[in-house]
């Protein structure tokens, strides 16, 4: 059965949604008949990217906004907000994707470590604060997903403004399901979408061809779509030659994955890694 939020007619909010996941999700939603909006930093890409999705959402470009948004300033989050309830009545799914990597280091500059935490995790928490009083207000089912990272879980040796942004998007989105969960009357849900390696212009490095080990934003896309049918808090990709014959094994693998296949880490890292592999296959 698809969740109401994802069907024809709904109206779906994506930031970060002029490439990469992003846009792919965009597509998706578009193709399912949903009013999209995405918000992204202006620019070519936003308004190619609006053009793409009126050419394939049932109602042309009339199904579409496109709205130029820093989601790391909460007055451009609340007019994003703003526009799309004009334009479209409301939201009933949000999708905090929007995403930055420059790179980072401890005693590095201040500026890339404001820029990471001003994006990855200030815009999640502006997008799930600003839009979700009206979403629960609608009295609708509703969907907030926000885009974390498995580095946000395993906090790997390199760029620790992004670790850190990214374990916040999880302890947040926790916090969000706990309290939409305890609100009377609410029937929106919150969900913590991790991706692994996908081959976007964020995660390129300059390459030009998908490694075999990548997942194509869609694919990405595609997985999350399945997961969030099936009611899934934590979407945790696996990684491409995972097995998939059974969901929840998929989904143990994949946590199991965080344990075997990103060494080293340290006695803790470990630890926890294991303790999350135990919730999920008992969720």
């Amino acid at each position: 059965m698809t969740h109401p939020a994802l069907a024809s007619g709904s109206v779906a909010v994506v930031t970060g949604g002029a490439s990469g996941i992003g846009l792919a999700a965009a597509l998706r939603f578009a193709g399912r008949g949903l009013k999209v909006a995405i918000a992204d930093l202006a620019g070519e890409k936003l308004e190619a990217a609006a053009a793409r999705l009126a050419g394939i959402a049932p109602g042309g470009a009339g199904d579409v906004l496109a709205v130029a948004t820093d989601v790391s300033r909460l007055e451009e989050v609340e007019r994003l907000e703003a526009e799309v309830a004009v334009r479209f009545g409301g939201t009933d799914l949000l999708m905090n994707n929007a995403g930055v990597q420059p790179g980072s280091a401890l005693f590095g500059p201040l500026a890339n470590w404001e820029k990471v935490i001003g994006v990855n995790l200030w815009g999640i928490i502006h997008g799930s604060r600003v839009f979700g009083p009206g979403m629960i207000a609608r009295a609708k089912p509703g969907l907030i997903v926000n885009t974390g990272s498995k580095q946000g879980i395993t906090t790997p040796p390199g760029d620790p403004a992004y670790n850190v942004s990214k374990a916040g998007v999880k302890a947040f989105t926790e916090a969000l399901q706990h309290e939409l969960r305890n609100t009377k009357g609410c029937q929106v849900t919150a969900h913590l979408f991790i991706p692994g390696f996908v081959f976007t212009p964020l995660a390129a490095g300059g390459r030009t061809e998908k490694p075999a080990g990548a997942w194509t934003p869609e694919q990405t896309v595609d997985f999350m779509l399945e997961r969030l049918e099936a009611g899934d808090f934590y979407i945790l990709c696996p990684d491409n030659d995972v097995p998939r014959a059974l969901d929840e094994k998929r989904i143990a693998w994949a946590a199991g994955d965080i344990i075997e296949n990103r060494p080293p880490l340290s006695r803790w890292h470990k630890d926890y890694a294991e303790a999350f592999a135990a919730f999920i296959k008992g969720a």
